[in-house]
């Protein structure tokens, strides 16, 4: 036995385990007390049982030599995964893992027209919430952007819900007809700035804004919401924006973390 395993034993699947993780949705603290621990529509926490586009078992939480990590073992959904500081944003598509390292661990996944976020808490994180970069089990995205006044007005009025609700486990995106209408847009205008943010942010390194081979981007919508809310791109405080036309409000390209 190596030394760094040393007085370690693998509880192994389905057995007890200690109470150093919990999640906490709907106001609700759940201490995960066995592994693995499912996460779905019909599963060890139930996240929404009459949403037909989730999965019954989405995600799992599984103890390996020691470490908690998150799986996606859903086919088709993907979801964010970040720390509470928004310094890392990880991409979490269906059969990716990542290590849960930090005090709090944010989740947040799209299924249908519904966002659903919860948080994971760790006793004895793994890391300090400083600078800390994970490569070996998934995606992260640290880098700089800068968005104009009309980009961020755009963010802002997709994740709009998301924002007034205050971090609550469940909310619904509007749709672009309905953003458009917010901002006072065309459609199309709407449409074609929508398609200058993804790209801006693809190109930063942001996965999931745009379409791949036999893949649509039918959900880079709700993917940009996601990231926003996760990095801080948007907050609570800049909803005021929404109200001030660019008549009113024109700043300079703003620079913020993504």
């Amino acid at each position: 036995m190596s030394s760094n395993t040393v007085g370690y034993t693998d509880p192994g699947p389905d057995r007890p385990i200690g109470s150093d993780l919990t999640i906490e949705f709907c106001e609700e603290t759940t201490v995960v007390g066995h592994h693995p621990f499912t996460i779905g529509r019909c599963a060890d926490l139930v996240i929404d049982r009459d949403n037909r586009f989730l999965h019954r078992c989405f995600l799992s939480l599984s103890m390996h030599r020691s470490v908690w990590v998150l799986t996606n073992v859903g086919r088709r959904l993907t979801a964010t995964v970040s720390d509470a500081r928004g310094r890392v944003d990880a991409f979490l598509s269906p059969g990716a893992a990542l290590p849960i390292v930090f005090a709090e661990t944010l989740v947040r996944f799209t299924a249908g027209p519904t966002t659903y976020e919860f948080s994971i808490g760790l006793t004895g994180p793994q890391f300090p919430t400083g600078q800390v970069e994970w490569s070996e089990f998934g995606d992260t995205t640290v880098g700089e952007v800068t968005m104009t006044p009309d980009q961020l007005r755009l963010v802002l009025a997709i994740a709009e819900p998301a924002l007034v609700g205050g971090g609550l486990a469940a909310t619904t995106m509007p749709s672009s007809g309905d953003a458009a209408r917010r901002l006072g847009w065309t459609i199309t205008k709407f449409n074609r700035k929508l398609d200058n943010v993804c790209r801006k942010l693809a190109a930063q390194g942001v996965r999931g804004l745009h379409g791949s081979p036999g893949r649509l981007a039918s959900n880079r919508r709700a993917r940009l919401v996601e990231h926003a809310l996760a990095v801080g791109l948007v907050t609570r405080d800049d909803l005021g924006l929404l109200d001030a036309g660019p008549a009113n409000h024109e700043p300079p390209p703003i620079s913020l973390l993504a």
